[in-house]
């Protein structure tokens, strides 16, 4: 049996980032990281972004064995005993603790064929994996049409591959961009040599050799040398599920990230929280809020009481295009589209009921805290109100 005051169970950047907010309280408690993966924890943006343009590894690293951790990797938790106050993992050992946070983050959705043949790209083993691919592989397929796949898709046009795109959507990432943009985003890789196959849907995948053929619904066959996924995540519930947690698209958390039971927290991609801006439960699957959220986690888990109101950013890469958003952006909400430079440079902004629920920052950078703002405000708000309104004057 391993005694630690603070257990976390997850080896990710919510995990790295609760040790660094419990350090921020207390310098001594011991701490340990069961982990399921078989790194350290690390960064993951970079998978998809800086390690494709030549950027070292050694900037993914998080350095969390050096805050006085106790790093279990290669582990996975079976069972949470809440009233004992134990974990058990899948070796049998067993370990206490004062506080627990549970930061699970998703399983990538897997598709019905295709088993291992196909990457589901999210871990830096992954990565690994992918890039061992592109040393003799010369031609790649990227299934689906949104943040992770137009980002691979991107990273591999741009170290020389031939990358078929192919998602049953009409344009890449119509789910969040007004239409024209989404179309604007399509021609745009078109351009830089992606093969985007839009409105087609893949059933089937077979072995030929070192290759694999991926077969449509359309009857089409596409051969390539590897196959990457991005198709989304789901919450890795279960365990929470077990121990008799309220889930409920995620863990469901209160204003201090604690669960339904005393002791137990929950921070990151797994985390169903309630957020005051946007009046509603939200789970939020990026960067900004596993760091925000796991760094509060552990100041309330060292003992603070600190509200977690915060509403996270995102961003993305692809090729010379690039974009911050924060809030809800769903393209089946009203927008509008205030452009210095139609598809080069622009905010857009969601609305629904006369409030602003997300903003685009295309090409616009540093507006971040204005767009908050300007999504807490209660409005209402009509498109000539929005017209000009950012970038905010500094």
């Amino acid at each position: 049996m391993t005694d630690y005051r603070y257990l976390i169970i997850g080896g990710g950047m919510t995990a790295a980032a609760a040790v660094d907010g419990i350090r921020e309280v207390e310098s001594t408690g011991g701490i340990g990281m069961i982990s399921a993966e078989m790194d350290d924890p690390y960064d993951r943006p970079p998978l998809s972004k800086g390690l494709w343009k030549g950027k070292s590894h050694d900037i993914i690293w998080r350095k969390t064995r050096d805050k006085g951790v106790t790093v279990h990797l290669g582990r996975v938790v079976e069972e949470i005993l809440p009233g004992q106050k134990h974990v058990v993992d899948d070796k049998g050992d067993v370990f206490t603790y004062e506080k627990l946070l549970l930061a699970t983050g998703g399983k990538p959705r897997r598709l019905v064929f295709g088993e291992d043949h196909i990457i589901y790209f999210r871990t830096l083993a992954d990565y690994r994996r992918l890039r061992a691919l592109t040393e003799p592989g010369r031609r790649f397929a990227v299934i689906g049409g949104g943040f992770i796949g137009s980002e691979i898709a991107a990273a591999l046009a741009l170290n020389g591959k031939e990358v078929a795109m192919i998602f049953p959507g009409k344009d890449i990432g119509d789910r969040v961009f007004p239409p024209p943009l989404a179309q604007f985003v399509s021609d745009y890789y078109r351009q830089k040599g992606v093969e985007v196959l839009a409105g087609e849907e893949v059933i089937g995948l077979e072995a030929r050799g070192v290759q694999r053929v991926l077969k449509t619904k359309t009857k089409r066959e596409i051969a390539v040398d590897g196959v990457v996924a991005g198709v989304g995540i789901e919450p890795s519930v279960e365990l929470a599920q077990k121990a008799g947690l309220n889930v409920e698209n995620g863990i469901v958390v209160d204003k201090f990230l604690c669960t339904s039971l005393p002791d137990i927290y929950a921070a990151g991609d797994v985390a169903s929280f309630y957020n005051p801006a946007l009046g509603k439960q939200i789970r939020v699957e990026h960067e900004d809020n596993a760091n925000a959220m796991g760094r509060m986690a552990g100041r309330n888990m060292a003992g603070k009481s600190e509200p977690y109101h915060h509403l996270p950013f995102f961003y993305s890469d692809m090729f010379d295009l690039g974009y911050e958003a924060v809030g809800e952006l769903d393209s089946r909400l009203e927008m509008f589209a205030d452009w210095k430079r139609p598809n080069e440079e622009g905010v857009i902004y969601y609305l629904h009921s006369g409030r602003v629920r997300g903003v685009l920052l295309w090409n616009v950078w540093e507006q971040v805290d204005a767009a908050r703002q300007l999504i807490a405000a209660p409005g209402p708000f009509s498109p000539r109100d929005l017209k000009g309104r950012l970038p905010a004057k500094t």
